[in-house]
């Protein structure tokens, strides 16, 4: 097993935060205790791009990123500190949004199948000319189509002439290409190459070629080779044709790299057998975050919206089948032309798509995920059994076109189905709507959380956790705000139908999203919510969308924002409530964060989450990071200083510190897990676990706790020796007093005694 990283911290580098920019801040990287660097993807993207994932040329650094001196600068910077570095990669899918900036994709638009890069794209030339669905949905959008330097341009994209092909009328040039240029509305209807999601600009790369794999990787194989690169975070696997063969051969290009996937495993779901550390974390945000939630609240929050007749389950499969038939059409009338022979094929496979349990299968593993695909598709559309007993053989053989086609498929109405629709839709307790989550799951119990932890102790030990990352809908202590609202269901049904009462919202379900979201993130900027409703609604595509936005809709939950702000009665009502429940959401953070830290697996920081974060979904959570502050923080904490529980988040700082510190000094103390049990009348408030030295307490529900009276005389019986708290200084043996241990911080880090 390569050695693995002891803790990592992500950063989102982009044009304006640059590499030269990161290069200032591994000192003070390396201070709060990481030993990895983790960086967005660095190849060059399209200009301007603020993430890096819509990357254009695998064979360089990003140009707006510094370029190839500025990562040799980097490098130099890391190793003088001691820290190495993970990288992310994007191997599924190139950017061709602008064929200008992209040389492979130019060449095929110019050449056709013809074209030494054809292979690289999943493209189906059978079906005539390449469809770019960059037009307007106008009838007349052609006739701004002009031909100018032997390139024909529309609205300022350019577009290649095949030789021999550049005389006539532009529109005559255009019919001569090898692709055609089509509406915008008809990317989810018959578009015949292979996306990213249902993101035309992105179009899927044939990785399981071994040349489009050379091509893709070699500049990052050569930073490997140059011992620059010790990790890589492989993006969106479950769109490649062949995850495994993938791996299998990435691992022997780089044999002494921690490798992590970007797989977002459904509860009590396991990765195959690829040769990874693990996933990039998004389990362990739903176990370590559901440890907050009260599970008693349930019934009240499901009082609270228009919640379907068969519950989330329901919402989930609704959402499912309108991507499936709208914005993933193209990807559905691919799949049933391979099936012609099979009358009703689009519709059952839209059924078994929509049904389908988890993001994907991986053939021959996962076969039982297709199973409870054909027994709900069954059970919902008894009139489909025909067809499905025709597609099941061809779907249950992992050599079959039609399986290879559906598993990339499957991923995608997963994704843009529940992560983009329904997650927006099902607003009961949106603590809950989280990637990799399940909101039907009402909390994550003490005894399912060490399970859980003892599972991946075994299994996936050096696996990456996460509590937030790039694509997380909501920031971590959002979320540990929310959970605070769990324990006072009844106040929040009376202060929300209230508040509801005179801010006017779409319907009550979005109502709660937004009401929800807002105390969750309180004080938030009008702009910054406004922007956050604008694309909750259109993701939600209940009452807007993206295609045909409602602006009098959107303008009307923009003035519902400004009614918040700006009204001084309920202004008032609502700091009241967020500065009563700040607390409570402050000690439900420091105990997530002390427990993802400290569990198992390879804890990941995102950028600025060592102090408190209130960023909602992206772009939100890109915004940029006041370093100073932390670095100054950090060196204050350093001259002994005990941090007050307050707005500054130093005690969070505080936290992440000395766990990634111990983790990397003393990685011996991480070796092993065992559930550690506290006695007394409020047992159930409080998580503790031994690493194998290191032992973690967390206070949880401490609503409850305080309406109980406090730990009063419940105890912590410790391992054998002296052990001291890490974060206090505090010394303790035998059996600790909660009340005591827990007094100042509601969190301790147990280390063996001098």
């Amino acid at each position: 097993m390569p050695e693995a990283p002891t803790g990592t911290y992500r950063v989102q580098i982009r044009p304006d935060f640059d590499l030269r920019a990161v290069l200032d801040i591994v000192r003070y990287l390396a201070s709060l205790g990481v030993s990895h660097l983790y960086s967005s993807p660095l190849l060059q993207a399209v200009p301007g791009s603020s993430h890096g994932y819509d990357v254009v040329d695998h064979t360089r650094v990003s140009t707006e990123l510094g370029g190839e001196p500025a990562r040799r600068e980097l490098m130099a910077g890391l190793r003088a500190v001691g820290l190495g570095l993970v990288v992310d990669i994007v191997p599924n899918h190139f950017a061709v949004g602008r064929p200008e900036h992209n040389r492979a994709w130019w060449d095929v638009l110019r050449c056709g199948p013809d074209s030494d890069h054809a292979g690289w794209f999943d493209i189906d030339w059978t079906s005539g000319p390449l469809l770019l669905p960059v037009l307007d949905d106008d009838p007349a959008a052609l006739h701004e189509l002009r031909f100018v330097n032997g390139e024909l341009v529309y609205r300022g994209r350019r577009f290649p002439v095949a030789a021999g092909t550049g005389h006539g009328t532009p529109h005559q040039v255009h019919e001569r290409q090898h692709y055609r240029l089509v509406s915008s509305r008809r990317s989810g209807v018959d578009l015949n190459y292979r996306r990213f999601f249902a993101e035309s600009h992105l179009a899927g790369l044939r990785i399981e070629d071994p040349e489009v794999f050379r091509a893709v990787h070699q500049e990052v194989l050569r930073w490997y080779a140059a011992g620059d690169v010790a990790g890589i975070r492989v993006d969106h696997p479950d769109g490649m044709r062949d995850p495994t063969g993938y791996f299998e051969r990435l691992a022997a290009a780089a044999p002494d790299a921690w490798l992590v996937a970007e797989k977002i495993p459904q509860p009590g779901e396991d990765l195959p057998d690829w040769p990874v550390a693990g996933t990039t974390g998004y389990d362990a945000l739903r176990e370590v975050c559901g440890l907050f939630v009260d599970p008693t609240a349930e019934p009240a929050f499901t009082a609270l919206g228009d919640t379907p007749a068969g519950g989330w389950r329901e919402a989930a499969y609704q959402a499912r089948r309108e991507v499936v038939t709208s914005m993933l059409g193209s990807e559905l009338r691919r799949l049933s032309r391979l099936t012609p022979e099979v009358p009703d094929a689009a519709d059952a496979l839209a059924e078994l798509l929509s049904s389908f349990p988890v993001y994907r299968g991986y053939l021959p593993y996962g076969r039982e995920y297709l199973e409870q695909a054909v027994t709900a598709t069954l059970n919902r559309r008894p009139e489909l059994a025909a067809a499905v007993a025709r597609l099941v053989p061809r779907l249950e053989d992992p050599d079959d076109e039609l399986a290879l086609r559906f598993q990339q498929t499957s991923g995608a109405v997963m994704g843009k189905g529940v992560e983009d629709r329904a997650f927006y839709r099902w607003s009961r307790f949106v603590a809950l709507n989280e990637v990799g989550g399940d909101p039907s799951r009402f909390g994550v119990s003490v005894e399912e959380f060490h399970e859980a932890c003892a599972r991946r102790q075994r299994r996936w030990p050096f696996g990456m956790t996460s509590l937030s990352t790039h694509d997380t809908k909501r920031g971590e202590d959002v979320r540990a705000r929310m959970a605070a609202l769990s324990e006072l269901p009844s106040r929040w049904a009376r202060l929300s139908g209230r508040w509801l009462g005179v801010v006017p919202v779409p319907d009550r379900n979005f109502g709660q999203l937004l009401l929800q979201t807002a105390v969750g993130a309180w004080p938030i900027e009008p702009a910054r919510l406004r922007e956050y409703a604008v694309k909750a609604g259109r993701e939600a595509a209940v009452w807007t969308n993206w295609e045909d936005p409602d602006r009098a809709a959107e303008a009307a939950v923009s003035a519902a924002i400004d009614r918040i702000h700006h009204d001084p009665g309920l202004r008032a009502e609502i700091d009241r409530f967020a500065a009563e429940i700040r607390p409570y959401g402050w000690s439900n953070s420091l105990g997530q964060k002390l427990v993802q830290l400290a569990m198992p697996g390879v804890p990941d920081t995102y950028q600025g989450c060592e102090l408190w974060d209130d960023s909602l979904v992206d772009p939100d959570n890109r915004r940029p990071v006041d370093f100073a502050s932390r670095r100054a923080l950090l060196a204050r904490l350093d001259t002994g200083w005990l941090p007050p529980i307050d707005a500054t988040g130093a005690v969070k700082l505080l936290v992440t510190s000395r766990v990634l510190r111990l983790r990397r000094e003393r990685p011996e103390l991480f070796g092993g897990y065992r559930p550690v049990y506290a006695d007394g009348p409020a047992r159930c408030h409080v998580v503790a676990f031994d690493r194998g030295g290191a032992i973690a307490v967390a206070t949880r529900l401490p609503v409850g706790l305080r309406r109980a009276g406090g730990w009063r005389e419940t105890v912590l019986p410790l391992p054998t020796g002296e052990w001291t708290d890490l974060l206090t200084g505090a010394s303790y043996h035998g059996v600790a007093r909660l009340a005591e241990m827990l007094n100042r911080y509601p969190v301790a880090l147990l280390g063996p005694g001098a």
